[in-house]
């Protein structure tokens, strides 16, 4: 097993691994801690559900628009035309194009965003490229608002901070909140943004408990858990 560097020792020594931690007490702590990279850390929170997301009904899958954002740059490409293609451009999209860019990336696999939204009357173009925009969560989607005739807002969520949360297998939903530069207060309002809108997309079909467990991490130190009564009382105010 390799050794934990002397950041990662460091900042673990300030983290009591057995406690649940007030929600607002362990983005405190996290900061504190220090990092265990040199670089500014991306900080997530990860939240394990009570649902089954093998059931249809109990999917979770949603989108929220970070109070301070995530931190990160991110490249958005527009599938439009016309006054929508203008729109888009004027809102700040990186990229856009109609069948010019679904050719190129047909050919030429091209990927250099992080983002498609597209107008629903080029989806049946953009339709073909699910076999490899699919696998890389690029796809645009009416679910979580990137098909839509509103390029210009879907623009300027996205570059606001806006990101997508979905269940993986195992029942859990991992989101990026922001930077450990950003400090307790914008980590927490993010956090607390993230938390809510999760509990808003809880599925009528779930039944118990639904914020089982709540950690919260740096890219590379360790986690700080949350007490998930806690997180239940910060999503709900």
């Amino acid at each position: 097993m390799a050794k934990a560097g002397k950041r990662y020792r460091n900042a673990a020594a300030k983290i009591d691994r057995e406690k649940r931690y007030a929600m607002d007490d362990a983005v405190q702590v996290l900061v504190e801690a220090g990092g265990a990279a040199k670089f500014d850390e991306t900080v997530e929170l990860a939240v394990r559900l009570g649902v089954d997301p093998r059931q249809a009904d109990q999917n979770v899958r949603g989108t929220v628009v970070l109070p301070h954002g995530t931190g990160k740059s991110v490249r958005v490409l527009v599938f439009a035309k016309g006054d929508k293609a203008k729109e888009a451009q004027e809102a700040g999209a990186d990229f856009v194009g109609a069948e010019d860019v679904v050719k190129k990336i047909q050919e030429e696999q091209w990927l250099d965003f992080d983002t498609a939204i597209a107008t629903p009357d080029l989806m049946g173009q953009v339709g073909r490229l699910g076999k490899v925009l699919g696998p890389r969560g690029l796809m645009p989607n009416p679910k979580v608002g990137t098909v839509t005739f509103d390029v210009a807002k879907a623009v300027r969520e996205v570059k606001a901070g806006k990101v997508e949360f979905r269940v993986e297998k195992a029942g859990i939903v991992q989101v990026p909140i922001g930077k450990r530069s950003f400090g307790v207060d914008k980590l927490r309002d993010n956090a607390h943004a993230l938390l809510s809108s999760l509990v808003r997309a809880k599925p009528a079909a779930a039944k118990g408990n639904y914020l089982i467990s709540v950690a919260i991490s740096t890219t590379m130190g360790p986690a700080v858990r949350i007490d998930p009564l806690t997180a239940r009382g910060v999503a709900a105010a």
